[in-house]
């Protein structure tokens, strides 16, 4: 057997790592035929702006279907480039595939990832932005067109893992035909992700609100790109998480929990309702979720190391500061809010990543982060979705809000201490369609 797969944003951290699984895959197939082990074909490949890597990985893998943002960057004339922002998208509606991998960072992944969902396609979802910001438009489509959506992102894995592992056989792959999306029912009490906590978990709040972008992308246990190193440092990852969660397992806000868990060995926990827990560990790699997505419902020799529990000297848990870490509590507001809020939290917070990460230099405080995107979910509310359009609409209204943000003159904004951070001015009005 054959599955033919798409990699949306080839050439960034889960897109290289994918490649890895599906060479080391490969391998196994080739040397045990008798097996009948599928076997993987690589047949479009969609980057942003790393033409050199994207062809690298063409070249290496057989690939003539590329797709990248960048309109001028050269590439090999053998290969089928698609360029522009339209490029993804276009790559996913022409090129026929069995699976996508979605690992585009941020909200420039969404319309490629929705066309696959409508085609069909199962979905290996490793950019939780897409639901963050449209879950009200992809879940629904995914259920019309039986789209399977296989998280990757090592907490939401961890979760389906252990749903699939529940002996009342209610989310058994043999007894739902379509997992997931799926609803947890009454047998689960609370879905429970973990978070290491990054490299600020033991510094005070007004510390940590002057981080250097050098300091925040110190990650203590995951290697990762910039923009999510950045957001986990701020537990916006883990806030986009919780929203994720309440997507892919119709879980209201209160049945989702955060716990730190700095040694990053438990990757989430389902707490069912007679009392029992199930947890899934493994080491620090997300090449065992890509692989189980990839592979699901089976599974095959995997690259990562095992764990070895006598080498564990301690598992340590603690509750998340969320005075510390206000981009947590936002997210719960998002899933109350419902509507497009989850789209403006989305872009205002990627928004001010990008400009912590301006290459010039910060130009904004690490602490201010989550309160421009506090601001922007305040000022724009929760208006409803219907469409694309409405979704990339709000998505470009949060952007602008923040950078008129960003260019107002510097106000005291910093915590002294209090439990309570100072206020910020009153909001200017957003330019309006």
């Amino acid at each position: 057997m054959i599955r033919r797969v798409i990699i949306l944003g080839s050439t960034g951290s889960i897109g290289t790592q994918t490649l890895d699984v599906i060479e080391h895959l490969n391998t196994l197939a080739a040397a045990s035929p008798s097996a009948a082990l599928p076997r993987f074909e690589v047949v479009g490949l969609a980057a942003g702006n790393n033409a050199k890597l994207l062809a690298h990985q063409a070249a290496r893998f057989g690939v003539r279907h590329v797709a990248l943002l960048d309109p001028h960057a050269p590439l090999d004339a053998v290969l089928k480039p698609r360029r522009g922002t339209t490029a993804a998208e276009a790559l996913v509606r022409e090129v026929e595939a069995d699976i996508v991998v979605a690992a585009m960072v941020g909200a420039s992944g969404l319309p490629a990832t929705l066309a696959a969902v409508q085609l069909g396609r199962d979905i290996a979802l490793a950019n939780k932005e897409t639901l963050v910001a449209a879950g009200a438009l992809i879940i629904p489509a995914a259920r019309a067109s039986g789209s399977r959506l296989l998280p990757v992102d090592s907490e939401h894995a961890a979760v389906w893992q252990c749903l699939l592992s529940d002996p009342s056989g209610r989310h058994n792959p043999g007894a739902a035909p379509l997992v997931p999306p799926l609803t947890i029912g009454s047998e689960v009490a609370k879905i429970i992700l973990t978070a290491s906590g990054g490299p600020f978990r033991t510094w005070t709040r007004e510390r940590a609100y002057d981080a250097t972008p050098a300091q925040a992308l110190a990650h203590p246990t995951w290697s990762m790109g910039a923009k999510v190193t950045i957001d986990s440092a701020s537990l916006t990852n883990k806030a986009f998480e919780v929203i994720e969660a309440h997507w892919l397992f119709g879980a209201p806000a209160q049945r989702i929990g955060v716990l730190i868990h700095p040694q990053s060995i438990v990757h989430s926990l389902v707490e069912f309702a007679d009392g029992n827990i199930m947890a899934q560990l493994g080491p620090p790699d997300m090449r065992a979720p890509i692989q189980f997505a990839l592979t699901f419902p089976n599974r095959q020799p995997g690259r990562s190391h095992t764990l070895d529990f006598t080498k564990l000297s301690k598992l340590e848990f603690e509750p998340p500061d969320t005075a510390r870490f206000p981009a947590l509590k936002l997210a719960y507001n998002v899933i109350t809010a419902g509507g497009g809020s989850g789209a403006i939290f989305n872009a205002a917070s990627e928004e001010a990543t990008m400009a912590f990460l301006d290459p010039a230099g910060p130009r904004l405080s690490f602490g201010r982060m989550p309160e421009l995107a506090a601001e922007a979910l305040a000022e724009l509310g929760a208006p409803p979705v219907r469409s694309l359009a409405e979704v990339m609409d709000l998505d470009a209204r949060a952007r602008a809000f923040v950078r008129a943000r960003l260019a107002e003159p510097t106000r005291t904004v910093i915590p002294t201490g209090s439990a309570t951070p100072a206020q910020p001015a009153p909001p200017a009005a957003p330019a309006r369609r």
